[in-house]
């Protein structure tokens, strides 16, 4: 085989086996809950396949549940400059503080932080022949996006996430 043809083989293995691993990510957790910045318990929500697809739409489900992206510059929310927070679109858990919003240029909404960072877990991500770090909500395992190192002080993060992952409250 040639070249090409080994590289876009180990690139169809890299992404079908992140694909499996997270359907499975959330419901192997041992944990069912986890404790937040705060002290607070928060439980964890385990759902079907079947049962997730009933409550989100087909696209939302194909980002949340099926590590899809929307394309830059299409999502409701990456220009939004109102005040307020923003949740997990699939279970509600508050994850990003307007105050962190930051216009980064790439067409999706960026944050250098989350509101508390044990609501948003992190996992190496190496589909599309590239090494990234992708973000989930950790009370639901929802895919958010994925960050990198290349955003402003003072954590020098950016969060990079899809809207139709997130819910807008607004608020001060």
């Amino acid at each position: 085989m040639n070249r090409t043809a080994i590289f876009l083989i180990s690139i169809l293995f890299a992404t079908i086996a992140g694909a499996c691993q997270a359907q499975d990510r959330h419901a192997s957790d041992e944990a069912a809950f986890f404790v937040n910045e705060r002290g607070d318990t928060i439980q964890r929500i385990f759902k079907s396949p079947d049962e997730w697809a009933s409550e989100l739409d087909e696209f939302a489900y194909y980002v949340l549940r099926e590590q899809g992206t929307e394309r830059a510059f299409s999502g409701a929310l990456w220009d939004n400059k109102e005040k307020g927070t923003y949740l997990c679109a699939a279970c509600g858990l508050a994850l990003f503080a307007s105050e962190t919003k930051f216009r980064s240029g790439t067409g999706w909404p960026s944050f250098y932080a989350p509101l508390d960072a044990t609501h948003v877990d992190r996992e190496r991500d190496v589909s599309h022949g590239m090494i990234r770090t992708e973000v989930h909500c950790n009370r639901c395992g929802g895919h958010l996006g994925h960050v990198f190192n290349d955003g402003p002080q003072p954590t020098g993060l950016r969060y990079c996430i899809n809207s139709v992952s997130l819910k807008f409250e607004p608020g001060s």
